[in-house]
């Protein structure tokens, strides 16, 4: 009976006899908790190392992100001040622009209405001045029209600036002296 029971038994199906054995290529480890922690720890250490270099690089990242933003804001600002101030500029340009524009275009100031003795006090002046080639104090102008100090402070403010120009001497500053300013003639040829 032995022979029958062992024919039964090696008579098992093919594919259940199989399923049961262990398989041979696969190697079965029988670890305990601390080894498996271990095998743990050393497989996950560069993860973390790499986790923690990359936190690093963010903080630092972020702290550039951060400056280069003040950076940034005190640019515009600057800017913002700069497109002002030109604007400021420009606006100011135009207005003297506008008046030069409208001085230009209004009729020359005219001299104050003259009397006929300023007339030919002016023109004798003019002559005497012409023939010394020089300049002459106010005291000598005021002794040659036989006028008070006064009359001559008044005389000169009514005298064409273009023509006649008053200076202090050099080597007295109280005098003052009134001459003719340098005229350019053209001449024809």
């Amino acid at each position: 009976m032995s022979e029958i029971a062992s024919a039964r038994i090696n008579s098992l199906p093919s594919h259940l006899a199989q399923a049961h054995a262990p398989p041979s290529e696969e190697a079965v480890f029988i670890l305990t908790a601390s080894q498996l922690k271990d095998i743990i720890t050393q497989a996950l250490q560069p993860l973390q190392d790499r986790v923690s270099s990359l936190e690093e690089k963010i903080d630092r990242l972020e702290e550039e992100n951060a400056a280069l933003r003040l950076k940034l804001a005190s640019i515009e600002t600057t800017e913002e001040h700069d497109v002002t101030r030109i604007y400021t500029d420009i606006a100011y340009d135009r207005q003297r622009l506008a008046r030069l524009e409208t001085r230009g275009a209004a009729p020359a100031p005219t001299a104050p209405p003259q009397g006929e003795k300023t007339s030919d006090r002016i023109t004798k002046l003019k002559d005497y001045l012409k023939s010394r080639g020089s300049g002459a104090t106010f005291h000598e102008v005021e002794r040659l029209l036989d006028i008070k100090p006064n009359q001559m402070t008044k005389l000169v403010s009514q005298l064409d600036k273009r023509s006649f120009e008053v200076f202090t001497r050099s080597g007295d500053g109280r005098q003052r002296v009134l001459r003719l300013k340098a005229q350019i003639i053209s001449r024809e040829r």
